[in-house]
């Protein structure tokens, strides 16, 4: 258990070196207003926070770090939620003042907006795909030899493709088509489509239309199940600002990670909803190890839960992204729990 002295002096050396990114020395703590103790007391207590794990000391320097367990104990023990100033629950509410249409853009707008005002990299991940359902297919003919297929999801996400109508398929059939998937489709996850399209879909369209062959042609071009892009990045680069990460190949293996959803998705996804911190070695990932990791699930209702995070180093201002995160993720679960209760 630490003393309220040591408290007063980790959380000023955590919160110099989240601003300055330099080694924090005793006289530098010893000329903030709310310390009232000596340039000596100071030492022997960062050398006693030293000594318990709480602090590192560099080789340039004779001025202190944070290390891994200082920040931990600094945002289980110390941190104290932060008042967002007007401008940003401004930039936050108007960003959702605007009613959107897609899913996606929700998602990379929330991804550019936080990475704009943390200065931090934003990752924003979607409802997982087993939980994504087809709402509803449209075909509109835009000629006799072509038409576009719109593909409508449960969670808002809308997809066209232009293809080639077969060759003299007749009007009764297209529409023949177009009702036998939305009957039978509806409701249904994405992720069971490609079976049923081969067995019920395939039987009906045998058994009601004139044309099976162009028929099924048609399906095939028209109907496409592959998974929506489910995650978003913003402000990659914001990394490169840091001076932690001046090391090109560590950076590029970081860059590697962000944009694999297939990597990226299962550290997003947890199990639990709410907040989590995940500081250096607690991620994973070998090349997130100098990183913090600070995710927020937003739900869209019933079984339908997104992540939103934040990624920077370490040395991150865990009180102001903490504070956005938390709006954030409420302000986004309110306002699509309201926009899909309307659907």
């Amino acid at each position: 258990m630490l003393t309220d002295r040591q408290l007063q002096v980790l959380k000023v050396i955590v919160d110099d070196f989240v601003e300055t990114a330099q080694p924090v020395g005793s006289r530098n703590i010893a000329k903030k207003e709310e310390i009232t103790f000596s340039p000596a007391t100071i030492r022997n207590d960062m050398a006693d926070l030293e000594e318990l794990g709480y602090l590192s000391k560099t080789h340039s320097s004779s001025g202190r770090v944070p290390s891994e367990k200082g920040y931990r104990y600094y945002v289980d023990n110390i941190m104290s939620p932060l008042k967002l100033s007007s401008r940003e629950v401004n930039q936050i509410q108007h960003s959702f003042s605007e009613r959107m249409m897609e899913l996606e853009r929700v998602m990379q707008n929330s991804a550019h907006i936080l990475s704009e005002l943390t200065k931090y990299t934003t990752l924003v991940l979607g409802p997982q795909v087993y939980e994504t359902k087809l709402k509803q297919l449209q075909i509109v003919p835009i000629n006799q030899q072509s038409a576009i297929a719109i593909l409508i999801t449960d969670t808002g996400h809308v997809e066209h493709r232009s293809f080639a109508i077969p060759a003299d398929l007749e009007q009764s059939d297209l529409e023949k088509t177009v009702n036998i998937l939305n009957e039978r489709l509806s409701g249904v996850p994405i992720i069971y489509l490609d079976h049923l399209i081969k067995s019920e879909v395939k039987y009906l369209l045998q058994k009601y239309t004139n044309d099976f062959e162009k028929s099924y042609q048609l399906l095939n071009q028209a109907l496409f199940t592959e998974q929506p892009t489910n995650l978003y990045v913003s402000g990659k680069t914001n990394i490169l600002s840091q001076p932690e990460f001046a090391d090109v190949d560590k950076i590029r293996s970081l860059f590697n990670i962000m944009e694999s959803e297939e990597k990226m998705a299962p550290i997003l996804k947890s199990e639990d909803e709410g907040m989590h911190i995940y500081i250096g070695h607690e991620n994973k990932i070998e090349a997130m190890n100098d990183c913090t990791l600070i995710t927020a699930t937003y739900s869209l209702g019933e079984n339908q839960v997104g992540t939103i995070a934040l990624l920077g180093p370490t040395r991150m201002d865990y009180a102001k992204a903490v504070s956005i995160l938390d709006m954030w993720s409420g302000q986004m679960t309110n306002t699509l729990k309201k926009w899909f209760n309307e659907q």
